[in-house]
């Protein structure tokens, strides 16, 4: 994932002027300055204009610049910029494209379409998106003082990919969030990818004050030439932060002869009292280490990976004396094995857990003593028609490493935070399909519920569930694939098969046999669908079926 900045074309100033005899909003008008006394900055955006860029400048410096489809007609939806930070300063803006749309910025202490942000007919109503604007890679997830942080890739001005930022949200259990103003923001060295956070308790860069720790968030810096890893720091739980001045950390452009030299996963490492950095370079995963981290040293490179990696430890089936470490990359799929602090050495994989429309997942670095669970989210890979945000988080997932007929492998499920959003509806068991066809009309809300279920096989070689037509489980015994994907039960005798099935507006994620594996994917209704729900196979036997209904988060 790689973006260019375009070289700066001669602009034509147009100065924010706004103009209000009567309501409050505040119209933008050309060759006049102004100083800002809202919150939020409105924009117009339509999908059918070409992208331009923008510049806004404060006192005649520059303040920030992006690329934006500025409406020249009829705007397809707004997009927002927070101008807390200017408020009673003077600013300017200038556009390298139709000026037609500068007319219709407004600026206001709400942002446009407020009233209905959450509601909207394809917002997912459990699943973390963004209220405007384009998402991908979460980065930076880390636990601190009793709020979970996910910062996510993202363009703040367009449901595409551009402008590659870092937004910024947090929650109290990972199931409420509140999006907070971007994090990090493209500056003349590039734009910000992704990458990962830590809490420097013992200040071993500096940056500490008094008795407040640093965050720092370490990230590529990416622009047409190459990608270098960079770092900045906070003092105010991630509210603000400041660039380290000595930009940047690591340039390993030449030694590998590649541009892609991606994502810093960091982290600290107490056997050796050193940080670790795990980076993706060209063909896989590399090893630095740091005692302050500014100053890195390359130890190793596993080969085999690509983008966004993630190394921790768990231990096996729960039993925290024996314990094995995790290579993971982007495509979910990951290696187990021994790591001294300088080189990870894998003992078996490449495995996966998960397929479907996860990538880039990143687990929640920092969680207290007292909880030590590995928990993960990752970006569901998910289109929202005719919405003004465009790609979504996934479930958080623990983490377990787990003993299988086939050796140690990575397990996930749904954290227990989730479980507040469901309210059970209805248990039956022992049901043949047509009975179990009937329950499922109970089912009053399709946006948004849960099923539960266990299937037995018998005359049948393939079983499932569809909804609207689509086959969200969908087991085929005779060749051991779930939704096309090979899986074999622990028990190799099985003729049983449970799915824990998670429904939103835009998404379906299942768990299969208690998280033995597990994908998610993208609602696609079949448009002659005559049920809405609908058990299928040959005399199949529905052993358990529990249906819920789901809040939204969102309330």
């Amino acid at each position: 994932m790689t973006t260019h900045i375009p070289m700066k074309p001669k602009l034509r100033s147009i100065a924010l002027a706004f103009a209000c005899a009567c309501g409050s909003q505040l119209l933008l008008a050309q060759n006049t300055s102004i100083t800002i006394s809202k919150r939020y900055l409105n924009l117009p955006v339509s999908q059918s204009d070409d992208r331009a860029v923008m510049h806004f400048n404060v006192n005649g410096k520059p303040e920030r610049s992006f690329k934006i489809r500025l409406a020249s007609g009829k705007p397809d939806y707004w997009v927002f910029c927070d101008v807390t930070a200017l408020q009673g300063k003077t600013v300017s803006i200038s556009y390298d494209g139709k000026q037609d749309g500068l007319a219709k910025i407004f600026q206001e202490d709400r942002f446009a379409g407020e009233d209905s942000v959450y509601r909207e007919r394809n917002r997912p109503q459990y699943h973390f998106t963004t209220r405007r604007g384009w998402i991908n890679d979460p980065n930076g997830m880390i636990f601190y003082e009793g709020e979970y942080h996910l910062f996510y890739q993202h363009n703040p001005y367009e449901r595409e990919w551009e402008n590659m930022s870092w937004g910024h949200a947090v929650s109290k259990d990972m199931v409420h969030w509140q999006e907070l103003p971007t994090a990090l923001s493209p500056d003349s060295m590039g734009t910000m990818f992704s990458g990962s956070t830590i809490i420097d308790y013992d200040n071993t860069a500096g940056f500490n004050k008094g008795n407040t720790p640093a965050m720092v968030a370490f990230f590529t810096v990416d622009n047409p030439e190459k990608q270098v890893q960079c770092m900045a720091y906070s003092l105010d739980k991630g509210r603000t932060w400041t660039k380290y001045s000595k930009n940047p950390l690591i340039d390993s452009k030449a030694k590998w002869n590649s541009k892609d030299t991606r994502d810093p996963r960091v982290f600290w490492y107490k056997p050796s009292k050193h940080w670790i950095m795990v980076l993706n370079e060209r063909d896989g995963h590399s090893i630095y280490t740091s005692k302050n981290l500014k100053e890195w040293q390359f130890q190793s490179h596993l080969t085999g990976f690509w983008e966004c990696p993630d190394l921790f430890e768990l231990p096996i089936d729960g039993d925290k004396s024996k314990t094995k470490w995790v290579m993971y990359g982007a495509s979910a799929s990951y290696m187990i094995g021994s790591f001294d602090g300088k080189t990870f050495k894998p003992e078996s994989g490449k495995h996966y857990y998960t397929t479907g429309s996860i990538y880039a997942a990143q687990t929640f670095a920092s969680m207290p003593e007292t909880d030590p669970r590995r928990i993960q989210i990752g970006w569901g890979r998910v289109s929202h028609a005719g919405m003004p945000f465009n790609g979504m988080m996934l479930l958080p997932t623990e983490l377990q490493l787990k003993t299988t007929k086939s050796g140690l492998r990575l397990t996930s499920k749904p954290v227990k935070e989730t479980e507040q959003l469901f309210q059970n509806a209805g248990r039956w068991s022992a049901l043949p399909a047509e009975e179990a066809n009937a329950k499922l009309k109970s089912v009053k809300s399709t946006d948004q519920f849960r099923i539960k279920t266990t299937i037995k096989l018998s005359h049948a070689t393939s079983a499932g569930l569809s909804l609207f037509g689509q086959r969200i489980l969908d087991y085929d015994m005779n060749s051991n694939l779930v939704n096309g994907v090979f899986y074999s039960p622990e028990d190799m005798n099985s003729m049983e098969i449970t799915a824990d099935i998670y429904v939103d507006r835009t998404t379906v994620e299942v768990f299969i046999d208690n998280g033995a594996y597990s994908y998610s994917l993208q609602r696609k209704p079949v448009s002659d669908a005559k049920e809405v729900l609908n058990f299928w196979g040959n005399r199949i036997e529905v052993k358990n079926l529990e249906i819920y209904t789901a809040e939204s988060a969102w309330k």
